[in-house]
C-alpha cells in the first residue's frame, strides 16, 4: 500500500509495507486449528481432533499431500471432487496466472467477453442435444437455477427428487435434499416431494397430479455410492416429457468425467436431460464455477425480453479467472485423455477390490462406475466377528466404516471418507488422474486394515472403545 501527503500538485506516493501471504503463512501457519475453533465451524477441529486426523500439510501436488517431514499422504477424495485433474495442474495454473497478468476489463455488466461463450461452446459439445449455459459460483448454484428455470419454464411449482440425494445445502436444493439430518431445522421447505430412486411407479403417481415442474436425479447418488437402476433414467424422462415435466440430471459430482464418461447419464443410451447442473471438477481446482446447461426453448422463456435480461444471474458468475480455469480443465482432458483413465484405472481399481470380497465376511459389496466406488460393509455370519460389529452397531451405525477409515490414514497415509451419516460405505472420488500405482497402494493398505479387523485382534476392540466413548458423549 502507499500513503499520500501534502495536497494538490504536491502530493506524492509514500511506499508503504507490502502484503507478504508467504510471510504471514510462515508466521501464523501453526495457529491454524486454534484459528478455526476460535472463528470457523469449532466442530470441524473438534471432529478432526477426535480421529486423528488433525494432520499439518505443507503442501501438495497431483494426488499427494506433503507434511513437513516429506511424508505424502494420498487423496482419495480430491477435495469431494473438485480436483479431477489432482492438485496444481501446471496447465490450469499457467492459464490462472496468464488471466490474471492480462489485466481484462471484467464484469463491466455491460459487455460481452469472450471467456464465458467459449466455454459454453466447449462444454455444449459434450451434450449436443444441449443448447445454452448459465454460469454461477458452485454446484448448489447450478442446482438453483435449475431449479427456478424448470419452474418458469413449465410454470408448476413442485420438484421431485430422490430419496438419500444430495443436492446442495442453499434453500432452494436443501428442499430437494434427501437427507433429513441436512434439513432439520432450516424449515420450511419448498413444497417438494421425494421419491425412491428407480420407482417409475412413484414417479408416475406424482405427475398424475399436474404440479410437477421435474425431476431432479443424480445419475449416481454421492451419498451411498448408488446408481440409478438400469433404464431407469430414460423411463423416467419419457414419463416426465408425457406430463410436460422437465428431467434435471445433477451432475456437480459425477459430471466432468468422474465415472468414465463426461456425464454419467451418458452411460445410458437415449437420456437427454433437459437441465444438467455441473460444478466441482470444472473449476480446475483453482476458482469456484458451476454450470447449468439448459435447452433453447428453456432459455428462451426465462429470458423472453430485454425487460428479463437479469431475471436471473450471479455477481460472480462468468468472471474470467473462473472461466480460464475450466477452458484450461477441459484442454487437459481432451489432451490427456482423462475420461478414458478414468474408465481404465477406475475398471481396475473395482475388479481389485471385487476380488477380496470371498477373504472378508464384512466386505458386503464393490461398486460405482468409473473413478467414483463405494465399498460398502455388512454384518458378518461368524459369531466372533459378529459380537464387535453388534457393539459398533449399538452405539452408531456407520461406526465399522469409520474404523476403516482411520487406520487408512493413521497408518497408511491415505485419505478416505465415510459415505454418509449411518452408513456403512466408504466412497472412493480420487483424481482422475491416478494410476496402478496409487491402486496397487490403496488395496494393499486397505487388504492389512481388513486382515487386521477379520482377526479378531485389538483393532475394532481400540477404535470402538474411542468411537463409542464419542458418540455418548455427543448424544
Amino acid at each position: 500500500m502507499t500513503t499520500e501527503t501534502g495536497t494538490g500538485a504536491g502530493t506524492e506516493s509514500v511506499p508503504g509495507a507490502e502484503f507478504d501471504l508467504e510471510a504471514l503463512l510462515a508466521e501464523r501457519g501453526a495457529e491454524r486449528y486454534r484459528l478455526h475453533s476460535e472463528y470457523l465451524n469449532h466442530q470441524l477441529p473438534r471432529m478432526l481432533h477426535t480421529i486423528g486426523f488433525d494432520k499439518v500439510y505443507e503442501h501438495a501436488k497431483g494426488a499427494y499431500f506433503y507434511d513437513a517431514e516429506g511424508n505424502d499422504y494420498l487423496d482419495m477424495l480430491a477435495g469431494f471432487g473438485i480436483f479431477a485433474l489432482g492438485r496444481h495442474h501446471p496447465v490450469v495454473r499457467r492459464a490462472v496466472h496468464q488471466v490474471m497478468d492480462l489485466e481484462l476489463a471484467d464484469l463491466t455488466r455491460f459487455d460481452c467477453q469472450p471467456l464465458p461463450g467459449l466455454l459454453a461452446e466447449k462444454l455444449l459439445s459434450h451434450t449436443p442435444h444441449l443448447d445454452r449455459v448459465f454460469f454461477g459460483n458452485s454446484g448448489t448454484e447450478a442446482v438453483e437455477t435449475a431449479l427456478k428455470f424448470a419452474r418458469y419454464a413449465t410454470g408448476r411449482g413442485r420438484v421431485l427428487y430422490a430419496d438419500h440425494a444430495f443436492h446442495g445445502l442453499t434453500t432452494g436444493s436443501l428442499s430437494v435434499n434427501g437427507e433429513g439430518g441436512f434439513r432439520e431445522g432450516f424449515g420450511p421447505m419448498l413444497p417438494d416431494t421425494a421419491v425412491p430412486l428407480g420407482d417409475l411407479e412413484a414417479l408416475a403417481r406424482e405427475l398424475k397430479r399436474g404440479d410437477v415442474a421435474a425431476l431432479i436425479v443424480e445419475p449416481i447418488q454421492g451419498k451411498g455410492v448408488l446408481a440409478a437402476p438400469p433404464g431407469y433414467l430414460r423411463a423416467a424422462q419419457e414419463l416426465l416429457h408425457r406430463h410436460k415435466a422437465l428431467l434435471i440430471a445433477d451432475e456437480v459430482q459425477t459430471g466432468i468425467g468422474r465415472t468414465g464418461d463426461f456425464f454419467a447419464y451418458q452411460h445410458e443410451a437415449g437420456v437427454e436431460p433437459d437441465l444438467v447442473c455441473a460444478a466441482k471438477a470444472l473449476s480446475g481446482g483453482y476458482v469456484p464455477v458451476g454450470a447449468t446447461l439448459g435447452k433453447e426453448w428453456i432459455f428462451e422463456k426465462v429470458y423472453s425480453s430485454m425487460d428479463r435480461v437479469l431475471v436471473h444471474s450471479a455477481s460472480f458468475g462468468s468472471n474470467a479467472q473462473a472461466m480460464a480455469a475450466g477452458l484450461a480443465t477441459l484442454h487437459v482432458m481432451e489432451d490427456e485423455q482423462v475420461v478414458a483413465n478414468a474408465r481404465r484405472v477406475g475398471d481396475l481399481f473395482r475388479e481389485r477390490l471385487t476380488e477380496l470380497k470371498p477373504k472378508y465376511e464384512m466386505l458386503a459389496d464393490v461398486r460405482g462406475r468409473g473413478l467414483m466406488i463405494g465399498i460398502e460393509f455388512g454384518r458378518p455370519q461368524s459369531l466372533k466377528l459378529r459380537t464387535g460389529w453388534m457393539a459398533l452397531q449399538a452405539a452408531r451405525k456407520g461406526l465399522f466404516a469409520q474404523m476403516v477409515v482411520v487406520p487408512l490414514m493413521q497408518r497408511h497415509r491415505i485419505l478416505t471418507q465415510v459415505s454418509g451419516d449411518h452408513l456403512e460405505v466408504i466412497k472412493l472420488i480420487p483424481p482422475l488422474t491416478i494410476g496402478e500405482a496409487e491402486v496397487d497402494r490403496f488395496v494393499d493398505a486397505f487388504t492389512e486394515v481388513m486382515d487386521e479387523a477379520h482377526s479378531g485382534t485389538g483393532l475394532m476392540r481400540d477404535f470402538g472403545r474411542t468411537l463409542i466413548k464419542q458418540a455418548v458423549a455427543n448424544r
